[in-house]
């Protein structure tokens, strides 16, 4: 993955894919991407694009120091997390995390009955970070512009011509903001 572009149009095209077969948003899944990864320039071990903990379910990990914010303070930690073998694979572990994994079933469930996007997002940040502003970030991150680019170029290709993205980046996570979530 060269550029931010590039690796949106990427995700992109794999959280419509997911979307379509489990329900996590794509908007979601990409806004998550963005924040954990830095918008996919630096994933967690080899291709660990969402700062995934280690869980039994997982065959690799690696071993990570960590920020995390504990009683109001940032901390160092040196935590476990799962690793993959490519970004899809990354995505679909994220997407299966959202859509059965149990610390998310009342917030899914209250998104199968309201598809309330803000709604999920506010629940979803409230358990996968510790840090206190990370919904406000994925919020933001969620309705940018090229988010919502990617997504719709991304459903009007052929099935055939997949490879044919091209999103203009038009807007950016603000300027100094900082997250501090469940990844380096």
């Amino acid at each position: 993955m060269e550029n931010l572009e590039t690796r949106l149009n990427e995700v992109a095209r794999i959280a419509v894919r997911l979307e379509q077969e489990t329900g996590c948003p794509a908007q979601l899944l990409i806004a998550q991407w963005a924040i954990e990864s830095k918008w996919g320039e630096k994933p967690v071990g080899h291709a660990n694009y969402f700062g995934v903990k280690r869980a039994a379910r997982h065959t690799q990990w690696c071993t990570v120091a960590t920020r995390e914010v504990v009683n109001g303070r940032s901390v160092i930690e040196n935590l476990e997390f799962a690793d993959y073998d490519a970004l899809a694979d990354s995505c679909r572990d994220y997407a299966w995390l959202i859509t059965q994994g149990a610390p998310y079933h009342a917030a899914w469930a209250r998104y199968q009955g309201d598809h309330d996007l803000h709604t999920l997002i506010a629940a979803v940040a409230d358990i996968y970070a510790t840090d206190p502003n990370y919904a406000r970030l994925a919020t933001t991150i969620a309705g940018q512009a090229n988010v919502a680019q990617a997504i719709a170029e991304t459903h009007q290709e052929a099935p055939t011509n997949v490879a044919a993205i091209s999103t203009p980046q038009t807007d950016r996570t603000p300027e100094g903001a900082e997250i501090v979530t469940s990844r380096p």
